[in-house]
């Protein structure tokens, strides 16, 4: 069969057009574009505000509607149940599946059910782990065994298994015992905001910050596994190299507060711009206007927020966690510590004509690999080693 002519279900709990949580939704919907270029694809995520059904650039959103009482695990039960009912109904509309996909461990138990039915093959990308969203380490708690459980079983019962990063690779073969041929590395992929045009000086005074002062932004959740903290504990010792740094943080977690309390105990919080929750549109200004990124990130699956950075010509400091980065080429990677990553700005920021090489080094890349049409490419080569039945991936 030709990879050009496939009927794909994809299973995620979040899109840009239902539900959206954080970077599944984005990755979903932008590779599912593409996808359908060639292809017929459906995805199968839950309902927000819209109907049911509704076709958008060329994707079938296949909403679910499901009981949402009880905690995270029970939602998700419900919500495969759900799945797997309205893709029965599909198939009956538009006929049988060549394969399906699923994303993260939400929507696991619909593609085992739907396999153990139908014998249709899953594919499953990991976008985290339960271990790398705890900070890298297990958890007591009998939600997060299960979600590890699932976890476990998605890489056990799926036919290939798709990571995003080598760092991704590494977790998921340790943690889950994934035999290596079963595992694909395809990154993430960025539609560039270079286009958008401002003045960065201008937009500077608009978060009341003088248009020569240095920007670092930070964009991302805040939780531990982000290692904010290791970003703020930095900054006493980045304004005694350069009083004027500016520090912009964007982004909403249950760490916001502790955060913001940990700024203001040690003296930095002037410096500071705690934004919370922002557009798109605000955000691609942020990344227009800063002058530098930094991923403080205590586990990083991929950090498409790099890629968001490169693809405006953005150098960026991140942790060792952070694989993409080619250190000291496209960025500098600094060690899970406020005095590494402070040392690695500041360097950063003495150094200006090594900050716009390494950011144009980072755009190159992203023009060359992580569009999502040669993400899509890889994607569809993955599922043609799927149909055309491998014997290392007959486990």
């Amino acid at each position: 069969m030709s990879v050009s002519d496939l009927r794909i279900g994809i299973f995620a709990w979040e899109s840009l057009h239902s539900v959206r949580v954080g970077g599944i939704a984005p990755h979903v919907t932008d590779l599912s574009e593409v996808l359908a270029e060639e292809n017929e694809v459906h995805i199968f995520t839950r309902i927000g505000d819209e109907g049911e059904y509704e076709e958008i650039g060329g994707v079938h959103y296949e909403r679910c509607a499901h009981d949402q009482s009880g905690g995270i695990v029970n939602q998700m039960n419900a919500m495969c149940e759900a799945m797997v009912d309205r893709f029965y109904a599909v198939e009956d509309i538009f006929g049988k599946f060549d394969i399906i996909h699923g994303h993260d461990w939400h929507p696991v138990l619909a593609l085992t059910e739907i396999k153990r039915r139908s014998n249709i093959p899953f594919v499953i990308t990991y976008h985290s782990t339960e271990w790398g969203r705890n900070g890298n380490c297990h958890s007591d708690s009998g939600v997060s065994k299960e979600i590890a459980h699932r976890e476990w079983l998605a890489g056990y019962e799926s036919s290939s298994v798709i990571t995003t990063s080598g760092q991704m690779h590494r977790e998921i073969k340790d943690l889950y015992r994934i035999p290596d041929g079963k595992i694909e590395i395809i990154g993430n992929g960025v539609i560039s905001c270079s286009k958008l045009g401002i003045d960065p000086g201008q937009a500077k005074k608009r978060y009341e910050i003088h248009p020569l002062a240095p920007v670092v932004l930070f964009v991302g959740r805040m939780v531990h596994q982000k290692g904010v903290d290791f970003l703020i504990e930095a900054i006493p010792h980045i304004l005694a190299h350069r009083w004027d740094v500016k520090f912009i943080f964007a982004g909403e977690g249950g760490f916001r507060q502790k955060y913001e309390e940990l700024a203001i105990k040690l003296g930095v919080h002037q410096s500071c711009r705690f934004l919370g929750y922002v557009s798109d549109k605000e955000l691609n200004e942020l990344m227009k206007l800063c002058d530098l990124l930094c991923v403080p990130s205590r586990n990083e699956p991929f950090g498409i927020v790099v890629l968001e950075g490169w693809s405006v010509g953005k150098p960026v400091v991140g942790t060792t966690a952070v694989d993409v980065i080619d250190n000291f080429k496209d960025g500098i990677k600094a060690y899970m510590q406020p005095e590494s990553i402070a040392w690695c700005i500041n360097y950063m920021l003495d150094n200006p004509d090594l900050m716009k090489q390494m950011g144009e080094t980072g755009k190159k890349r992203v023009e060359t690999f992580y569009t999502w049409d040669h993400i899509a490419k890889k994607t569809l080569e993955a599922y043609q080693k799927v149909l055309l039945r491998e014997p290392e991936l007959d486990l």
